[in-house]
């Protein structure tokens, strides 16, 4: 699968399942904010993942480099958020507008890349050189579905951004 379209579809899944979470929150479900703060995670963190091991490495040597350094400053944040949620009981006063502020970084996140860094990729790399990229993103990404709860190693990596290889 091509790359930027496998992260597009991604984005919308991601975005759907930040609304699916705050609707939860605003109805005051504990249970269902977990739940779904457990799905939305792991797939943020897979994505995120894989876009920091696999897809910024193939196009950092693309003249993206400076989009590229401000992504992953935006992937810190987003981790940290996370980290954050998944530390607190949905009924504690800062989940609410934690969530929402995970939920509006993500989103501009997905806008920034989509509208800064996707259109240069697609212009300096053929497609087969996308399909590649998606295909190994798509493996990394089951790896670590398969290895267990991506979002429980999220709260290691809040340090700093991770490095551009």
């Amino acid at each position: 699968m091509n790359a930027v379209d496998l992260l597009i579809t991604q984005h919308r899944t991601l975005e759907s399942k930040f609304d699916d979470l705050m609707t939860a929150v605003d109805a005051g479900s504990a249970a269902r904010c977990r739940a779904l703060l457990a799905e939305a995670g792991d797939d943020l963190t897979v994505h995120i993942a894989s876009e920091e091991q696999v897809f910024y490495p193939a196009v950092k040597a693309r003249r993206t480099k400076d989009i590229l350094m401000e992504s992953l400053e935006e992937h810190l944040s987003l981790k940290r958020l996370l980290a954050d949620l998944l530390a607190l009981d949905p009924g504690e006063a800062t989940f609410k507008p934690k969530a929402k502020v995970l939920q509006e970084q993500t989103e501009h996140h997905h806008k920034e890349e989509e509208n800064h860094l996707f259109p240069q990729v697609q212009k300096l790399m053929d497609p087969a050189e996308l399909d590649t990229l998606g295909e190994a993103m798509l493996a990394l990404q089951q790896q670590l579905r398969a290895e267990g709860e991506p979002r429980e190693a999220v709260a290691d990596e809040t340090d700093a951004a991770a490095p551009l290889h």
